[in-house]
């Protein structure tokens, strides 16, 4: 091409795009294989650009060895289609089906885009198999290019390297997009079916019921307890140890009676677990879990006795309140303790205990734990009164009751530990001998709350994990799975009880208030005034601009003062369904209890101040939370008294150092920020040495040198009177000696007084401007239409409080006055009942049914029983309402425990009331997060606990969601899913995204927001800051600042991100499911089970148990199943086999599907694994099989099935993990460790991580019931079959069990 001319046709470089880095490449004529000069790839020409004959007819002959290309010209570019790609011999060459461009597919990718067409494909495996079975046979053929098949598709491109003996290229189908990744050597055929039993095993269900019934299995001592107590399932799993303790109070127990078999069972593993000590040195403690109703706080005066009877006559009881003091003293006498004296330590004065004044020996020193971190004027605490009365060597108990009020010992990133979290790790680490207690049937709602139980020794010296953090980082990387297992191991290792009264008969309905059209417009109009204010406060803290930690301050305030303000809101629309359902419930012969947690009692008494004691109405919270913001924290420009006020003072200044008779004083200073010092010695050295003025006028002292001149020598300042040489200024004054002048420093305040005479009325119109503009705020505040405070309102509505007793913390109340007009302020002590028993006397009308409403706050409710009790008058059912969800879920099983509890004639019915906002959720989701964790950790099981799991957003899963939805809004990817209300089209998502950002907006999410210009024009922009990316708590709480529409919009447009998360998480074995239930038709134990470790403490044993199951189902159970269905008339029409509309290998897969409790909802039976753990909707039973009609075709095809699947799993014989795999396999070899797991949990980990499939390098619990004649229920961690033997080595030895 040398000279610039067109090469011919013979000698033209064909342009090729580089199958690596994607560049046009320029290929010398004749080369076939060359080498890319940018990615280095080695590569050769496609099949369309090779030559036309292998005969050369061209004067040189092709290069022997790859050759460099060179880039094409710039100056003429290739148009019209895209330039050919080069053949990467690494792949496999298959042509889209769309647009024929050949494709370079990695092996073992079944599914992808091309990126030529943006077309969805799959490989089509029939072909696939052909042709890599002949690829296999044929002799490699190096770079150089294969003579192609004699046969070909005319309108298909040609393939490369297709071996002899194919007849037709492979193709590309279009279908949707699964990302599987296979083996780079052998890509497998991706079975559908295979995937959706993957997923249905790998997420598990429940089986039989979440609770048992308990009786002490190794004790038989003592009379059953007097209601029905229960277990979680997993827990009874669980063996104790054996029990060696022998009681001293067993004798004087079978007199009274007085204690159940279950609390002699917990007394008798508590002395156990303490004659033992901490590979640490410390005296090993013991955690009571029961619930409320099993008797923990006569437990505790029983374990108090025994311990007097050994010899050890001091005991230290920490409780939540002093009022406990009296049960405490009730159940000492309940067990025959009356011996033993009750000294409450905050009646007792911080000097010696055990000294003359005081004189306390021996018996049980009470304290709350506030008073445990109580300290006198003085300085000295009462821990450390305690600790000396006690004495270092001090053996007896130590009882943390209600030991969750210790929580937050070791809080989450950002916050600080408690104090009394610290005192309670300090008292134990002071007294190493203590009999140490703790006592809550929440004492662990989060795995980190656990940091204070530093005496169960799950980590430390001797264990796995060295330190707590270690410990916790293991808990929190295992997921709720491991967690369950710690229950399960304290039980085991004998350290841990959980018993709680059966919940039989207790129902928990979560139940939708939505809004009434008064207050949906209630609630749009004051989103609307909260993003206006939001945008005032914007404008006028510019003001304010300078001061950044102001500004600051005002923001968190606002939002959350915004925050509390939307749940005042959600509390008040949920009145008119609380009051409905109240009255319901006393149509119905039953009482009612509504719990709530805060009371509005400060925004009472802040209008009680305000406006008298006589208002027209109740008090609206969120007005006055509203009018209280504004007017507090309203930012104002400085006010312009400020300025008179400095002016006055620097003129004051000014007079006194200027104070002689002939001092012209003509300028006015005004400036606040800038006075400028005068020397000190100015107006002494002033003074006149002389009674004579004429000397004066004279002669004068320059105030910079300190020497007499004469007058006319001097200039003279007309401002601050001041005499100073010429020479002497810096710099010298050079010009005419005048009168009138003024030296520099009252030039530059005369200047700037004249500025500031300019600006101070500019400053006064802004401040009155500003002023105005808060006033008007406020007047728009009282003006809007708001709800009044729900406690008030629900009262008013219910009867007033004649009719429903108050159980609450507030001093005073708000009733309707006897006229009907208006209402009035007075205390809720009116009726000559002292305000400490207010509550009691209040609670005694509900139980004697003088009352048949109760409405219990936290602060007033704590130890409260309002159950249907037995010995009461009022044994009405109760009907348990919770207007205001608590916080915590140690705050919400305390406050259901109010209405269940021992000797009840009923159990109570929870009504749970959420509106139809999203962002209401935000309330349920946190305690829903605590509720799944509570549930696993303290009783084994998460779904132990009320089900509030549907409202649990607040996870990885949840920020992951949240990400991917504001991507979605701001326009960087597109939605995974279609967005609530909108269609298919880009127009009606576009204007959905466009409404989604401007509320986000509106409560500060999306900052720095512009208008677009250009193409773009009219478009909102700005930026989601990157912590807020993923902050659910921060979305949903912002969310209820949003018009009730938008609101409900994007909730449910980030639950439905959250669906696809999960599916996907499924998928991909990532999910955590907890406890995994095994079923089968038969379960039968292999072998004897293996000891694999020993606890030397407790002598708990860890074993491997070995099973088989067979899970399949046999044509004729299958057959009679279907016909037993038909001849009931139970069925729906579309019950009977179906199979897989797809083939795999040639086979289709069977299944029976029967319609189940919900209509439209179907269980799977299939040959291989029985009923699945889900059922499937009828859209996808009717995407994925058709209905079959043949019986006969029905028959073959489940019993070939059926035999298959007793060798093999559902993927094949190719499949990558071989015979470890279990995928739909009929027969199976299941593995379990059971008993002991934290004293082994790194080697576990460990051979779990080597593990091929994604879901075995998880922890996994299950659950399985043998079906023998005598069942046996275990509980443990799964071992994949391929991971024994890692397992088994890394423990090191192995010993059968003896029998």
């Amino acid at each position: 091409m040398a000279g610039g001319s067109s090469p011919s046709p013979a000698t033209a470089p064909v342009q090729v795009r580089c199958a690596g880095c994607r560049d046009v490449l320029a290929v010398g004529s004749g080369m076939t294989e060359f080498i890319c000069p940018k990615c280095r790839m080695a590569q050769r020409l496609p099949p369309q650009l090779m030559p036309k004959s292998t005969s050369s007819s061209s004067s040189s002959p092709p290069p022997k060895s790859p050759a460099k290309p060179s880039l094409p010209p710039p100056t003429q570019p290739r148009r019209g289609a895209p330039p050919a790609q080069g053949v990467d011999p690494t792949k496999i060459q298959l042509p889209c089906a769309h647009c024929q461009a050949v494709l370079n597919v990695p092996h073992g990718l079944a599914r992808f885009r091309c990126p030529q067409c943006g077309v969805d494909l799959a490989v089509d495996h029939a072909k696939l198999q052909n042709f890599l079975a002949s690829s296999n046979s044929a002799p490699p053929s190096g770079l150089t290019p294969a003579s192609g098949p004699t046969t070909q598709a005319p309108p298909m491109p040609f393939v490369p390297i297709l071996p002899p003996g194919v007849a037709q290229p492979l193709q590309l189908v279009a279908g949707a997009t699964i990302p599987i990744v296979l083996p780079a050597e052998v890509p497998e055929e991706i079975n559908e079916v295979a995937i959706d039993v993957e997923r249905e095993e790998d997420e598990g269900g429940t089986v039989g019921e979440t609770f048992t019934d308990y009786r002490p299995p190794k004790l038989s001592l003592g009379l059953p307890h007097p209601d029905p107590v229960v277990e979680t399932s997993s827990l009874s799993a669980v063996q104790p140890p054996e029990p060696t303790y022998n009681l001293n109070i067993m004798a004087e127990l079978d007199e009274t009676k007085a204690l159940s078999c279950l609390q002699i069972e917990t007394i008798v593993y508590a002395c156990q677990r303490h004659l033992h000590h901490l590979p640490t040195g410390d005296r090993a403690g013991f955690f009571i879990g029961d619930g409320a109703g099993v008797g923990k706080g006569r437990t505790i005066a029983g374990l108090i006795w025994e311990n007097w009877q050994q010899g050890r006559h001091k005991a230290v009881w920490v409780s939540v309140g002093s009022d406990l003091k009296y049960d405490a003293r009730r159940d000492l006498d309940d067990v025959g303790a009356k011996c033993v004296q009750v000294h409450p330590l905050n009646k007792l004065p911080y000097s010696k205990l055990d000294s003359k004044a005081i004189g306390i020996k021996n018996g049980v020193i009470f304290v709350t734990y506030s008073s445990l971190i109580a300290s006198s004027e003085r300085g000295r605490s009462r821990l450390q009164q305690l600790v000396q009365w006690c004495g270092h060597e001090f053996d007896g108990l130590l009882v943390f009751d209600e030991c969750h009020k210790a929580k937050n010992l070791i809080p989450d990133a950002g916050s600080q530990p408690t104090r009394t979290g610290k005192a309670v790790l300090e008292i134990q680490e002071k007294l190493p001998e203590a009999r140490v207690v703790y006592c809550s049937a929440t004492g662990a709602s989060e795995p980190r709350n656990l940091g204070y139980m530093v005496r169960l020794g799950l980590w430390g010296e001797g264990t796995s994990f060295h330190n707590f953090p270690q410990f916790l980082g293991a808990l929190e990387k295992g997921g709720v799975g491991a967690l369950e297992l710690v229950a399960m191991d304290m039980k085991a290792r004998g350290m841990y009880v959980c018993r709680t009264l059966s919940y039989k008969g207790a129902d928990f309905d979560i139940v939708g208030a939505s809004l009434e059209e008064r207050m949906t417009n209630m609630y749009r109009k004051a989103t609307e005034f909260w993003a206006e204010l939001r945008l005032e406060l914007l404008s006028a803290s510019e003001f304010f601009a300078e001061e950044k930690g102001n500004s600051n301050q005002i923001w968190r305030l606002y939002w959350a003062s915004h925050q509390r303000f939307f749940r005042h809101m959600c509390m008040s629309a949920k009145v008119p369904a609380v009051v409905r359902l109240a009255k319901e419930a006393l149509a119905e012969n039953k009482c009612v209890v509504i719990g709530l947690q805060s009371t509005g009692e400060a925004r009472t008494e802040e209008a009680v101040t305000k406006y008298g004691v006589e208002m027209e109405d109740f008090v609206s919270g969120p007005r006055e939370l509203l009018l209280k913001l504004v007017e507090e924290n309203y930012p104002l420009p400085p006010k312009p008294d400020s300025f008179q006020q400095g002016e006055e003072k620097v003129t004051e200044i000014q007079r006194k150092r200027h104070s002689a008779p002939d001092v012209s004083f003509k300028g006015r200073v005004r400036k606040i920020a800038k006075v400028v010092d005068v020397s000190d010695d100015d107006t002494d050295d002033y003074s006149p040495y002389h009674e004579s003025t004429e000397s004066d006028e004279e002669f004068h002292m320059c105030q910079i040198c300190n020497t007499e001149e004469e007058e006319s020598l001097l200039l003279h300042c007309s401002g601050c009177s001041r005499h100073v040489h010429p020479s002497c200024l810096m710099p010298p004054w050079t010009g005419m000696m005048t009168d009138d002048w003024t030296c520099y420093t009252c030039k530059v305040v005369e200047d700037e007084e004249i500025e500031q005479d300019a600006n101070v009325a500019d400053f006064s119109k802004r401040y009155d401007a500003a002023v105005e503009k808060k006033l008007k705020i406020l007047d728009i505040i009282r003006s809007l239409d708001l709800p009044n405070n729900p406690l008030d309102d629900i009262i008013d509505q219910l009867g007033g409080p004649d009719n429903v007793a108050e159980i609450t913390g507030r001093r005073g109340m708000l009733i309707r006055a006897s006229d009907g007009k208006g209402v009035v302020y007075q205390a809720r002590n009116a009726k000559e009942v002292s305000m400490e028993m207010i509550n009691m006397h209040e609670k005694q009308q509900f139980m004697d049914g003088k009352k048949l409403i109760a409405i219990i706050s936290e602060a007033g409710s704590a130890g409260v029983s309002l159950h249907a009790d037995r010995r009461a008058k009022n044994q009405r059912r109760r009907v348990h309402i919770t207007l205001e969800l608590p916080w915590s879920a140690d705050r919400a099983i305390q406050q259901f425990g109010r209405t269940h509890r021992s000797n009840q004639t009923s159990a109570p019915q929870y009504r749970l009331l959420f509106t139809n906002l999203g962002g209401e959720k935000r309330f349920a989701s946190i305690v829903a997060k605590r509720l799944e964790s509570l549930g696993a950790l303290t009783q084994g099981d998460r779904r132990a606990g009320p089900s509030l799991s549907a409202f649990n957003y607040d996870s990885n899963y949840g920020k992951k969601a949240l990400t991917m939805m504001y991507r979605g809004i701001m326009e960087q990817d597109s939605f995974p899913v279609v967005p609530p209300g909108c269609s298919d089209d880009e127009a009606s998502i576009q204007a959905f995204i466009d409404e989604a950002k401007a509320a986000l907006i509106s409560v500060g999410i999306i900052r720095d927001a512009v208008v677009c210009n250009g193409k773009d024009g009219g478009k909102l922009s700005g930026r989601i800051a990157d912590s807020d990316m993923h902050d659910v708590a921060r979305f949903l709480n912002r969310l209820l600042g949003l018009a009730p529409n938008i609101q409900n919009r994007l909730f449910d447009l980030f639950t439905s991100v959250l669906d696809v998360v999960l599916h996907n998480a499924r998928i991909e074995g990532q999910l955590d499911s907890g406890i995994v239930d095994i079923k089968a038709k038969s379960i039968e134990m292999k072998e004897s089970p293996k000891t694999v470790h020993t606890d030397s403490l407790s002598g708990a044993l860890t074993v491997l148990f070995t099973f088989t199951i067979d899970r399949g189902i046999t044509w004729e159970s299958a057959k009679a199943m279907l016909e037993e269905r038909q001849k009931d008339g139970a069925g729906s029409s579309n019950d009977g086999f179906y199979e897989s509309r797809r083939e795999w290998m040639g086979r289709r897969h069977f299944i029976l599907a029967l319609e189940g409790s919900t209509e439209g909802m179907y269980k799977i039976i299939r040959p291989a694994i029985g009923e699945a753990l889900r059922e499937m909707p009828s859209t996808e039973l009717k995407s994925k099989y058709r209905k079959v009609s043949s019986i006969d075709k029905v028959s073959k095809g489940w019993q070939e099935e059926y035999d298959a699947s007793s060798k093999q799993c559902m993927h094949g014989s190719k499949c990558k993990i071989g015979s470890y795999c279990t995928v739909g396999r009929r027969l199976q070899e299941v593995n379990i460790l059971g008993g002991l797991i934290l004293p082994v949990w790194g080697t576990i980990e460990k051979a779990l991580a080597k593990q091929v499939r994604q879901i075995h390098k998880r922890i996994r619990v299950v659950r399985l019931v043998t079906t023998n004649d005598s069942p046996q229920r275990i509980v443990g961690l799964l071992i994949p079959n391929s991971a024994v033997q890692s397992v088994l080595t890394g423990l090191q030895w192995v010993q059968d069990i003896d029998g």
